[in-house]
């Protein structure tokens, strides 16, 4: 039977999502906890990946057991008994052969959190910015990406995709106090590093750097040389698959 696993966690000890050679990632810990409880091998195929440091409130993944039917509170129980604390599974789910945790997926939402006054609260999950940025002009800048389809201007360089092509349907700013955002970009799929990469470049929009005719011709011109810098990944968060 296939399952789905709903999960949430905190990605600053991790290097990222995807199972990496050299460092710990969420993966691992959860297939290695799967397999521990269930005794067997158990791999699992995540929604997506997330960047080291990149968090997640939302991450769904799929496995395949053999040999048993589960409990599934039960080992929603035992999972979160076993796992890291900055690891915490909400549900486990039986699903259809045919439901894939990937391409089953129809939206993903991200957020991208900022801060403008020093806040040693935010500062270990929004990115802290010391300069005046105007919003009005970085939400135009939303508006016109939704008019794009290939973002491989955002998209980091040597990064292994067969396309950049990319369904935007929303993209704004929102303000949750007088010092902190929050960007909010949901669209079908995502390129690797694509949405700090989009932050950055609203940055500089929002700083006077870029105009908004300017904005256009990076998305345009298709270069990641052109397009602004990749924000931290502190601040970014994975929020919502849609199924």
């Amino acid at each position: 039977m296939r399952y789905f696993i709903t999960l949430s966690y905190d990605g600053t000890r991790y290097h990222g999502w995807q199972i990496q050679p050299n460092g710990v990632s969420v993966q691992e810990k959860l297939e290695w906890a799967l397999s521990t409880l269930l005794r067997e091998e158990i791999s699992v195929t995540g929604a997506g990946r997330t960047d080291a440091g990149v968090h997640a409130r939302m991450m769904v993944a799929h496995f395949d057991l053999r040999s048993q039917e589960l409990d599934c509170g039960q080992l929603v129980y035992k999972l979160n008994r076993l796992l890291p604390q900055d690891i915490a599974v909400q549900k486990v789910e039986a699903v259809s052969d045919e439901m894939h945790a990937r391409f089953s997926a129809k939206l993903r939402t991200y957020h991208y959190y900022i801060h403008t006054c020093k806040n040693p609260f935010l500062r270990a999950y929004s990115c802290e910015i010391h300069y005046p940025l105007d919003f009005a002009k970085m939400n135009e800048a939303g508006r016109r990406l939704m008019g794009y389809d290939d973002f491989g201007a955002f998209c980091k360089s040597g990064a292994d995709v067969k396309t950049t092509l990319c369904q935007v349907t929303k993209a704004e700013w929102v303000q949750t106090s007088p010092t902190t955002w929050y960007f909010e970009i949901t669209a079908n799929r995502f390129l690797r590093n694509m949405v700090r990469a989009v932050v950055g470049t609203m940055i500089d929009v929002g700083r006077g750097r870029l105009t908004i005719e300017e904005f256009c011709k990076v998305i345009e011109g298709k270069r990641r040389t052109e397009a602004g810098e990749s924000m931290p990944g502190n601040a970014l968060f994975l929020e919502k698959i849609d199924y």
